[in-house]
């Protein structure tokens, strides 16, 4: 509870009776390896918060192929958190890369939280308008980047992510084929 009592108060000032009553539902969790947390279609019924291990969030075109959206690890809150907050079934799956731990709490409870605490809505806003801009400038990036400035850009943004995260799962964020980014890797000094 410690770490995400800290990530709190780093990014968002709560009084002492609002972090308190934030942090009642967290309980801690585990799931092994290549554990899906939410199935497309499923009801995402829990808010993540990171303490070890990797995941991400990928869709499925109709072929089956497979793009990774996102990525999450320690210090981080995770989830597929659009399907949380509209209460609308999952266009998309979270699921683990690596053995992980968290801290979750039902998004029913987070919910209930932000409908009688104007102070923790305030916090959750500030933090789904902060992960709609990062949403914002990863689209930019898909858009108008070549395939060597999105990674350039990625290893900017997480230098650290080479050695968190198969480069197969890296060349779909990227929206490039794993040949390529093989490639990439070796043409692209680090």
């Amino acid at each position: 509870m410690d770490m995400l009592e800290a990530h709190v108060k780093k990014h968002f000032s709560l009084s002492a009776s609002s972090l308190a009553e934030f942090l009642s539902p967290w309980k801690t969790y585990h799931a092994e390896r290549k554990e899906i947390l939410t199935h497309q279609g499923e009801q995402e019924k829990y808010l993540y918060f990171v303490l070890d291990g990797v995941q991400r969030v990928y869709a499925l075109n109709i072929e089956g192929k497979e793009a990774t959206l996102i990525f999450t690890y320690a210090p981080s809150f995770g989830g597929v958190l659009n399907a949380m907050m509209t209460q609308q079934p999952s266009q998309f799956f979270y699921e683990t890369l690596t053995s992980s731990s968290f801290l979750r709490a039902p998004a029913s409870e987070i919910k209930r939280i932000m409908l009688t605490n104007a102070e923790i809505a305030q916090m959750i806003n500030f933090g789904i308008s902060g992960a709609l801009s990062g949403v914002l400038d990863r689209l930019a990036e898909l858009q108008l980047m070549s395939s060597e400035e999105k990674f350039r850009s990625l290893l900017k943004r997480s230098p650290h992510i080479l050695t968190l995260v198969p480069h197969k799962y890296l060349a779909s964020y990227l929206g490039i084929d794993a040949t390529n980014f093989s490639k990439l890797m070796n043409r692209v000094k680090i």
